[in-house]
């Protein structure tokens, strides 16, 4: 069984929410969809919403505070 790839566990200590990471990289990946750039040189992941959740271990995606 291969692991994920970021972890729960490491997403969560950029973003304190569960629901909050997956409204993130649910968005971002329609945005990716749409055209928009990767802020990645080089995503491992093959999958958008993979490579949203990789631009949010990386730091490049991050939760709104209101």
């Amino acid at each position: 069984m291969a692991m994920i790839y970021p972890s729960i566990d490491s997403l969560l200590e950029r973003i304190d929410s569960k629901y909050s990471i997956v409204s993130i990289s649910a968005q971002r990946a329609r945005e990716l969809q749409e055209g928009h750039r990767s802020t990645l040189a080089k995503p491992a992941s093959n999958k958008l919403v993979g490579v949203a959740l990789e631009e949010i271990y990386e730091g490049n995606l991050t939760a709104k505070r209101d």
